[in-house]
């Protein structure tokens, strides 16, 4: 029964102050639906880079380090001499026994997929033009599978090239660049000064244009006959994991496998990394200040109300409710105000993200990388109920101690 009262005194405050309920409610509105609005873009935007930068790079990348020249050291009965001069040394960049590597790989459980590679350095060129890049020996089936090649075709198809050495599939910042279209012969010149002429039977974009600009794939056996190996000759082996951002974790795992050098992801792009992890820290940031800003709204007219109300509580006091009813019934009303803005602010940016997602922002990007996240949405909603009972806690604490003799004697 004590607790119906409760309700109805809050409810009573809450209907004959409409306007200044409001005016606290919508405070909250703006802040939940930025945060909402801004984390979802932030969410977006960061989901957008990785699959981005996932169409060409591996979430783990195991390959045999640059060797520096030691030191020699020349003695005879009488001199001592050191001869120092470290360079790094021509020795062979090829990885010994790969495809075994590659099967031990895939038998751990976290690694979705393992994929031999061979990297060339080379010189495009195509009649007085020339251009620097870096062609890609691929088994065709294992890196489709591993960085979905396939959805950045422009033209031509990837499958052609597991069965066709002579062929090559070039991006397109070097078909533009060099003047290219399908079935034009193109002139290869390795950096060990191995030639080829071959011809273009595919186009890709992944709209990363330094990307596009250099990058091109071959046949594996066409990039060992480059870099003058053998049929198993393999200068790279590329991981794929369950779980991408577990890449710091597993690679260390993957290092107690193999003698060549592991490196995940995380740690090649951790300028890039950085820069996100920015992003996603000054949004929340700025979506607080918004909700603090909100919070004092609701800590104001609880405030006003209980020194309006200051005769109603002495009242209420002296008719047997305690402290605990006095704080009950002023956290309801902050509860109110919070859920109802919170509902509207949470609706408003639905409808925000919504919209984001049907605006066309042009290539390379398409559709504005907004992204519907439940997480977001939930985590808002929890934000604004606990920001709100904390700006009404505070007055209603101050409401409890009030001593109705002091009050009655005034």
């Amino acid at each position: 029964m004590r607790l119906k009262v409760n309700y109805d005194i809050a409810f009573t405050h809450i209907l004959t102050r409409k306007k200044q309920t409001l005016v606290a409610a919508m405070g909250v509105t703006v802040g939940i639906a930025l945060y909402i609005f801004s984390n979802s873009i932030v969410s977006g935007v960061s989901s957008y880079t990785k699959l981005n930068m996932f169409k060409t790079i591996p979430h783990i990348r195991i390959h045999k380090e640059d060797e520096i020249s030691k030191s020699l050291i020349a003695t005879d009965s009488t001199t001592f001499n050191l001869i120092s001069n470290p360079k790094i040394t021509t020795t062979s960049k090829t990885i010994i026994n790969p495809y075994g590597l590659i099967d031990q790989l895939k038998k751990q459980p976290y690694v979705l997929n393992a994929a031999p590679q061979v990297n060339v350095d080379l010189f495009y060129s195509s009649g007085k033009s020339q251009l620097k890049g870096m062609a890609s020996g691929i088994d065709v089936q294992a890196a489709d599978a591993m960085f979905n090649i396939t959805s950045t075709m422009l033209a031509g198809n990837l499958e052609n090239l597991s069965s066709d050495l002579n062929g090559i599939v070039i991006g397109r910042g070097i078909a533009e660049k060099l003047n290219l279209r399908m079935g034009d012969n193109l002139s290869i010149i390795s950096s060990l000064g191995v030639s080829k002429v071959l011809k273009v039977i595919g186009v890709f974009a992944t709209d990363n244009r330094a990307t596009d600009d250099s990058k091109s794939y071959i046949h594996l056996a066409t990039a060992q006959q480059l870099i003058g190996g053998n049929p198993t000759s393999v200068t790279d082996i590329y991981v794929k994991l369950s779980n991408p951002d577990s890449s710091g974790v597993y690679a260390p795992r993957l290092q107690q496998l193999t003698q060549y050098k592991v490196e995940d992801w995380q740690i090649e792009n951790a300028d890039q990394l950085a820069q996100s992890k920015l992003t996603g820290t000054m949004t929340p940031l700025i979506s607080f200040s918004i909700m603090l800003v909100a919070s004092f709204g609701i800590y104001n007219i609880i405030n006003m109300t209980i020194t309006q109300k200051m005769n109603d509580i002495a009242i209420l006091k002296a008719n047997g409710f305690k402290g605990k009813d006095i704080i009950k019934i002023f956290l309801t009303e902050a509860f109110i105000m919070g859920a109802f803005g919170t509902l509207l602010g949470v609706s408003i940016g639905a409808i925000l993200v919504y919209i984001a997602k049907g605006i066309y922002v042009g290539p390379p990007v398409g559709y504005f990388p907004v992204r519907f996240d439940a997480s977001i949405f939930i985590s808002g909603i929890f934000f604004g109920l606990f920001v709100s009972l904390g700006a009404g806690y505070f007055p209603a604490r101050k409401a409890a101690k009030i001593d109705p003799v002091d009050i009655f004697r005034k």
